[in-house]
Order: C-alpha cells, then structure tokens, then sequence
C-alpha cells in the first residue's frame, strides 16, 4: 500500500495501514493496465514467498542463535537415542538443550556488541565448549573425558571466533579493535643552510 502511495505522490499513514487522502493519496488505485484495483488488506503469501518475507523481519541477532539452539537440540537428541535413551526422556533432553543454549546464545549475541573482541571470543567459546561438553557426557562418557572435550572445542572456537573477530573488524559493531595512530617522527628537522 505504500508502494501504491508512493506512486501517486501520497504520503501512507503508518498506522492501520490506510492512506492518508488530505495529501492527495487516491483510494481508488490503478494496476499497471490502468483498471481500478481495490486496496484493502495486503494478501498474505504463503509457502516459499510467505517465509522469506518473514526471514526478513527477523534480525540475525535473533534468528541464528535460535537456529543453532534448534540444531543443537536434535543432536542432542540424536546423542541420547545413541546411549539407549528412549522416547519421551530423549524429547525432555532436547528441549532442555534447545531452551539452554538459545537463551545463552541470545545473550552473547545481545551483549556482543560492548564486549572486547578478546571477550567475546571466550564467550562464544564457552558456550559452545560447555554445550558440547555436556552433550558428550550424555552419550555415557566419563565425566574426565566430557570435560576434555568440551575444554578443546571451547579452545577451538576461540581461536576460531578470534580470527573471525581479528579478520573481519571493519563489521565489528564497536569498529576496529584498538586502531593505531600515526606515529610523528621525533628526529630533528634536516638543515637547510
């Protein structure tokens, strides 16, 4: 609608969706053969077109975190069914995992932003190192090896997540982590007699 607005020259209401008439805004909109058209509600789309229109209000500060914590959530399942855990207990296991690590997720990726990059980077790491960490030890692991494990993945997405953070430091959000200045000579001026 504010599309059909824009067209004519009219300024749309951003409120209720109408259009706004004292500022020239027609009702009566015309398609491209130039027969009138109703403009009431948008049509919703569905399938394919309804989901990338809706991919697209969804910032990605939100939408990975809880991607990831989905994901994680079904391996953890598939962890617990690899140890004889069946049915409703694997379902609980997952759920918990999904809920755990989403909120988790969504407070590094919130509060990413005011954290030093050598910070974040532990963050990341010590999310993903305890999530793999505990959902290793579900599979019957000593609770030594678990942590192991979950200790060197977590050192692994730090090194990872630092070089991430290090190479790409034009997109950080808080710019470049410590630019330097320009360094001024202190040797003396060149005679010129």
């Amino acid at each position: 609608m504010d599309r059909i607005a824009r067209r004519h020259g009219a300024r749309a209401a951003r409120s209720h969706g109408t259009v706004e008439t004292e500022h020239g805004a027609t009702t009566q909109a015309t398609d491209r053969a130039g027969s009138p058209r109703r403009t009431g509600s948008p049509r919703r789309t569905t399938g394919r077109a309804g989901m990338a229109g809706m991919a697209g209000r969804v910032p990605a500060k939100v939408a990975l975190p809880i991607i990831t914590a989905l994901a994680f959530g079904l391996f953890t399942i598939f962890r617990t069914h690899t140890d004889g855990t069946k049915g409703g207990p694997a379902m609980l296991y997952g759920l918990a995992a999904f809920v755990v690590s989403g909120a988790l997720g969504l407070i590094v990726a919130h509060f990413q932003s005011s954290m030093l990059t050598e910070t974040r980077a532990i963050a990341y790491g010590v999310v993903f190192g305890g999530s793999l960490g505990w959902c290793y030890s579900l599979g019957g692991e000593a609770i030594l090896k678990s942590c192991a494990f979950g200790f060197t993945m977590g050192a692994v997405m730090f090194v990872v997540a630092l070089y991430v953070f290090r190479t790409h430091r034009v997109r950080e959000p808080h710019g470049e982590h410590r630019p330097h200045k320009a360094r001024r000579s202190h040797s003396l001026p060149v005679a010129t007699h």
